[in-house]
């Protein structure tokens, strides 16, 4: 009855192409959840989470479905209104409103089974007095002492920063991520627009302004919402850099100053940004980049590249490559020493090949709160990354692979580091690709040919079962199914 309704109700949107892959996503989402709730009934999720996932979904779908025809035709000015605003509004409404129901939840209003949110929260209230006494030098002699490095420092001197000046209000922090994310959406128009052209664009702005994650990031108190908006904003800059070819202080300083922030949030999403900024430059056509910027732009990147290497955050890097990114059997480990069969299926080797998919929707009650509480989020990311891989044959198919170049490099560095890392399963970090999952799905939405929609069907199938597995997967390595 309900989905006949809602048949019933796309039915009278504009965009028929928008309107039937909303339906097929939803339709794919519900089959898997009845499935998977009945089979394994034993351990089907409570009605609350299930409510979520189900909000999640269709606010998604239905959202997107009616708001991108009635938006698209806009002019840029009135675009640029609705788009920030509604996304302002959503975000603001969604961080008050949670502070309270999860004060309600769990007896403080932070989210289910808070860690690290709760820690950045004490650190930064605690050394945010010192600030208003001028013992700035004690302040970073304890970050030294007590954090793991120049990439866990950025977010507790931001919030450091916000709780001197405002005080120390949970809601502050939240709001002004509210405030990021709603440009975000923004900035996203721009990328992609300038990438893969206006209806594009617009498409993964209004996307993006209904992208359930990106709503519910700015109802916690982690880093990602900063992470994510300062890694878009860099990537864009850095195209605005190169097709404008104004090459002006303030145009060369600004990504460069984005760049190393994002050092101060997560070190590969750094590393990953200077990557995929030189393979953009080499590949730019010369037209576009003569052969002498190229070279003295490389030039200066390979100098502060050795620069950093000899620097705090140049042990970081190595760090990293050499005890997360060169263990291939890590998750293996990780989950035989916790008594879990299947152990084997976890090496990143296998996992690998769905960089753009994993982790996939927790579906039964054997699974964290918190991802519980936002597996529909995680379905709408899974449902999308198959018109993610394909905007790659696209970019290729249409002659766009330099265009392209910029944004894949980035997506498919940042992704492999993931795989091949402690982080494979871990859906925090996987967020910062989600704007660019959002992006590159929309350039395939709209470039869609008939045989890609018969490779989508195929996918809706394959993503079904895979959520079957995936949950039964859960259950059985735990010895319960």
């Amino acid at each position: 009855m309900v989905m006949r309704s809602l048949i019933t109700f796309f039915c009278a949107m504009g965009n028929k192409l928008l309107r039937h892959l909303s339906i097929l996503g939803m339709g794919v989402y519900l089959l898997a959840l009845v499935v998977i709730s009945v089979v394994f009934r034993g351990y089907a999720m409570q009605a609350k989470w299930v409510l979520w996932g189900i909000g999640e979904v269709l606010f998604f779908f239905v959202m997107t479905a009616i708001f991108y025809p009635r938006w698209k035709n806009d002019a840029p000015k009135v675009f640029w209104r609705k788009v920030f605003w509604t996304a302002l509004a959503l975000r603001i409404v969604y961080a008050l409103v949670m502070c309270y129901y999860y004060y309600y939840q769990t007896g403080i209003a932070f989210e289910y089974g808070a860690a690290d949110s709760i820690g950045y929260h004490k650190m930064s209230a605690y050394l945010s007095r010192f600030v208003r006494h001028g013992y700035f030098t004690f302040i970073f002699k304890y970050l030294n002492a007590y954090t793991m490095g120049y990439s866990d420092q950025g977010y507790p001197l931001w919030l450091i920063l916000i709780y001197t000046i405002f005080g120390r209000n949970l809601l502050t922090p939240r709001f002004l991520k509210g405030l990021m994310s709603a440009y975000l959406c923004i900035v996203v128009w721009k990328l992609g627009s300038r990438t893969f052209g206006e209806r594009t664009g617009r498409l993964a702005a209004v996307m993006s302004v209904f992208t359930p994650i990106l709503i519910q990031s700015c109802g916690l108190h982690t880093k990602e919402t900063e992470m994510i908006f300062l890694s878009v904003l860099a990537l864009e800059r850095m195209d605005y850099l190169i097709r404008s070819k104004k090459y002006t202080v303030w145009n060369i300083l600004f990504p460069i100053l984005l760049v190393g922030l994002t050092f101060g949030f997560r070190t590969i999403i750094g590393m990953c940004l200077v990557f995929s900024f030189l393979v953009f430059l080499v590949l730019s056509s010369p037209d576009r980049v003569s052969k002498k910027v190229k070279i003295v732009t490389i030039a200066a990147t390979v100098v502060v590249f050795f620069v950093f290497l000899f620097s705090p955050v140049g042990w970081e890097m190595r760090y990293i490559y050499k005890f997360k990114f060169t263990d291939l059997d890590y998750q293996s480990d990780r989950y035989e020493s916790m008594g879990l069969a299947h152990s084997e299926l976890a090496q990143s080797w296998l996992m690998a090949p769905g960089a753009f998919v994993l982790p996939l929707a927790p579906m039964v009650e054997e699974a964290p709160d918190h991802n519980k509480m936002i597996h529909g989020s995680t379905y709408v990311t899974n449902f999308l990354a198959f018109f993610a891989m394909l905007a790659i044959v696209i970019a290729f198919r249409q002659k766009k692979w330099r265009d392209f170049s910029l944004i894949g490099a980035y997506e498919l560095s940042y992704l492999a580091i993931i795989m091949f890392s402690f982080a494979a399963n871990s859906e925090r970090y996987h967020e910062p690709m989600v704007p660019f999952i959002v992006l590159t799905a929309a350039y395939a939405m709209t470039h869609l040919r008939r045989k890609d929609l018969t490779l989508f069907y195929v996918y809706c199938g394959l993503l079904f079962v895979a959520l079957v597995v995936w949950n039964w997967l859960k259950l059985s390595a735990r010895g319960l199914a």
